[in-house]
């Protein structure tokens, strides 16, 4: 008789969570699930006056306890997360193979020497492996983001009285165009947009359904990739993230400015999947009226977005190609909850 593996999963986010990155903690929370493991959760600490000093990446953690086992896990919302292994004394000596998952692996300057320490990871865009493989040495292979679409997949119709919506960062001349033509008294429009309730601590995750119980009432929700109206310093991407996923999840129609990349025409390659707007804001602005004016004729497109989401990106695939990665055994839980995921989406043919 085989015996199963015994698994931890180290989680930063679970340990510290922020509202931007709670699909990540989610992925976090089912591989606890699907293999039974062990939960981890380095706290974040103040690096020390001779930390600062010697320098690195910053990152420092609380200790973890753990008598370790056969692999360790770590769920990375940003490569400075691998950095957690820290909180485990002998890490290396404990665990036979730590591997991790990263988002944001665009972040190049995150990946310090703790990555050496890896056996394996996977990145979310193609363009961003070669960098890691040729500096580190280790192992790194693909892997995109997904959603809990079997946890927040509408269940029922209900009115989208919310005409547009705009959670996280929005190029501020598009906000503020929005801000004129939708707020005053003489418009009929709603636009509901950022903070949406907590954006820190331990409230978040107790928040995500009422973030997608508002997305489920909305009909149009915005979303730009990171190149329109940069601000700062933080590093520039093409990436697909959360908003687009938890967007099309819910059943909006998503309308902005989709990056033109490798990961985009991968991950929304069915037609209509996201509705481009003009550079400029006001004929924007205008072009959103247009189609609120006609009324709500995107039932069918609702429909396929909420069906593709199923079919394609809910994380028990993406756990499954984890496994496939990683070596490790499809826990017969998953493959049950997989079925479940695409009997689902034959209801929204």
């Amino acid at each position: 008789m085989k015996t199963a593996l015994k698994v931890s999963v180290l989680s930063p986010g679970l340990a510290d969570p922020w509202a931007a990155w709670a699909p990540i903690d989610e992925l976090a929370a089912l591989l606890v699930r699907y293999f039974n493991a062990e939960l981890l959760l380095p706290e974040p600490q103040e690096p020390s006056s001779l930390q600062r000093l010697v320098g690195g990446s910053g990152a420092s953690y609380g200790p973890v306890r753990t008598d370790g086992g056969d692999v360790l896990i770590v769920v990375a919302r940003m490569p400075l997360d691998l950095a957690a292994i820290r909180s485990i004394t002998d890490c290396r000596k404990k665990f036979k193979r730590i591997v991790a998952w990263v988002t944001d692996s665009y972040f190049q300057a995150g990946f310090t020497r703790d990555t050496a320490d890896y056996d394996a990871i996977t990145v979310t865009a193609h363009e961003d492996i070669a960098f890691v493989r040729d500096k580190f040495s280790i192992s790194v292979h693909q892997c995109y983001q997904g959603a809990d679409c079997l946890t927040w997949v509408p269940r029922q119709d209900v009115p989208r009285s919310i005409d547009l919506i705009s959670f996280g960062r929005t190029p501020p001349s598009y906000h503020r165009q929005l801000q004129q033509d939708f707020h005053g008294p003489d418009s009929p429009y709603l636009y509901l947009h950022s903070p949406l309730g907590n954006l820190q601590g331990p409230i978040v995750q107790t928040e995500r359904g009422m973030l997608f119980k508002v997305l489920r009432r909305t009909g149009f929700s915005l979303a730009f990739h990171l190149y329109v109206e940069p601000q700062g310093n933080r590093p520039r991407s093409t990436m697909v993230t959360s908003r687009w996923l938890e967007s099309l999840l819910s059943g909006c129609i998503v309308a902005g400015k989709r990056p033109q990349s490798r990961m985009a025409e991968e991950m929304l390659f069915w037609p209509g999947s996201t509705v481009e707007l003009s550079d400029d804001p006001v004929i924007a602005v205008q072009e959103l009226l247009e189609m609120l004016k006609s009324g709500d004729g995107f039932g069918q497109q609702r429909r396929a977005n909420i069906r593709h989401m199923l079919l394609h990106h809910d994380w028990r695939f993406r756990i499954r190609q984890l496994c496939e990665i990683f070596a490790l055994e499809v826990p017969p839980s998953l493959t049950e909850d997989l079925d479940r995921v695409r009997s689902l989406a034959d209801t929204f043919e």
